[in-house]
């Protein structure tokens, strides 16, 4: 990609280029080097991790304590999560946001 003229802008647009890459997540005991969410979850800034109270589990799925959303185990959106942990991504990292991705520790038996 060429501007002619405006190399600033030309610079401009290659930086911002790689600027939709997934985020990491942050270190924990489990993966102390922390871990990236995917680029289907994340674009930079829809992920993080969420106290075990956030996320309830009901009968139909997981239920987002902040919207009332109702996430079923078998949807898509459903991921292990590498740290035993729960994350939550949502359109544009909102607490009100729809839910892109649910990462769950295993359940017990």
């Amino acid at each position: 990609m060429f501007f002619a003229g405006k190399p600033l802008l030309a610079a401009a647009a290659l930086c911002t280029a790689g600027t939709a890459l997934a985020h990491d997540a942050l270190p924990s005991a489990a993966q102390p080097q922390g871990w990236k969410y995917p680029f289907a979850c994340c674009s930079g800034f829809d992920c993080r991790m969420v106290p075990t109270k956030a996320v309830s589990e009901r009968p139909e799925g997981y239920v987002i304590a902040t919207t009332g959303e109702v996430v079923g185990y078998g949807d898509t959106r459903v991921r292990n999560s590498p740290d035993g942990d729960f994350h939550w991504c949502s359109v544009a990292g909102r607490n009100d946001g729809r839910t892109i991705c649910l990462f769950v520790p295993p359940r017990a038996f």
